[in-house]
């Protein structure tokens, strides 16, 4: 009788709470959930908690390898740079440039290409195949590439960086947006509520948001761990964050001058970018595997 139990409570629970058994048993989704919400803490607060501040240079301690080498110091966690500046604290200081503007301009890249794709995939005819092959030509060009052509038209900078990578971005939601919304219109139950008396709004908002809502969500997920990995290859080929910037990707290529004297300034924001990334992609892997019973 127990099956029984779980199964009939399992159907009658919410979706999204279904969605949250399905991805919480996940035990590698769960950690890259819990590191994700690490990360937005250090974002946050991260500046609050350096013991130095990211410019803060001291001649005594330079190029100090991280406290658990024997010619490491405890004061100095994460070892310093060829300058004598906390790597820790500079790592901290770092990660609302390279994780909290990937949120900011994933955030704003979202918005306009929900607005844009929503409108077109309710549209149709030539307008809407317009549109398509536009897209489809855009989405041809690596996100990188784009936004590597947009620093070089618009100039290095981080606010430049903010354009150029939110510019690469946004066509992919508009693309994966309109290309959900117009499969949806062709859905008997969507014929079904005009044929009820609902209006386009009603039609879009009621009956057809829902069952986008899960690539809008997919799609985010894959659009932050791209964005990162386009702030960071900007900051590393100096067309984005520019020195003293503690941008995690600015801070590898300060680095690359000492590879071999002092590996630590390269590979530990390298392992930062690393970890960002790949708690992003384990969560949205979690997040396609609990949405599939869903939508099936």
């Amino acid at each position: 009788m127990q099956p029984v139990k779980v199964y009939q409570e399992d159907r009658i629970a919410s979706p999204a709470k279904r969605v949250w058994i399905t991805f919480s048993a996940n035990p590698f989704a769960l950690a890259g959930l819990w590191s994700i919400s690490l990360l937005l803490l250090l974002t946050l607060f991260g500046p609050m908690i350096a013991p130095f501040a990211p410019e803060t240079q001291d001649p005594r301690a330079l190029l100090l390898p991280p406290s658990w080498d024997p010619s490491g110091t405890v004061t100095h966690f994460l070892g310093t740079d060829d300058l004598g500046r906390d790597i820790f604290s500079r790592l901290l200081y770092g990660a609302h440039l390279t994780f909290g503007m990937a949120l900011l301009i994933v955030i704003t890249a979202l918005i306009i290409g929900f607005i844009i794709g929503s409108l077109s995939g309710m549209m149709r005819g030539l307008k809407s195949s317009i549109l398509a092959h536009l897209l489809d030509s855009l989405l041809s060009i690596p996100s990188l590439l784009m936004a590597i052509l947009v620093v070089a038209v618009m100039g290095p900078g981080l606010e430049n960086v903010f354009w150029a990578v939110g510019i690469a971005l946004t066509p992919q939601f508009v693309r994966s947006i309109h290309h959900s919304v117009h499969e949806e219109l062709q859905k008997e139950y969507v014929t079904a509520a005009r044929l009820d008396g609902a209006n386009s709004l009603q039609v879009f908002w009621y009956v057809i948001m829902p069952n986008v809502l899960e690539v809008v969500i997919i799609q985010t997920t894959l659009a932050i761990s791209a964005a990162i990995l386009d702030i960071a290859a900007l900051g590393f080929l100096n067309l984005g964050a520019q020195a003293p910037s503690p941008e995690w990707g600015a801070m590898v290529a300060q680095g690359m001058d000492n590879l071999l004297t002092a590996p630590w300034a390269v590979t530990i924001p390298g392992l930062a970018i690393l970890f960002s990334v790949l708690a992003i992609n384990l969560v949205g892997d979690g997040l396609r595997s609990a949405l599939a019973p869903i939508r099936n």
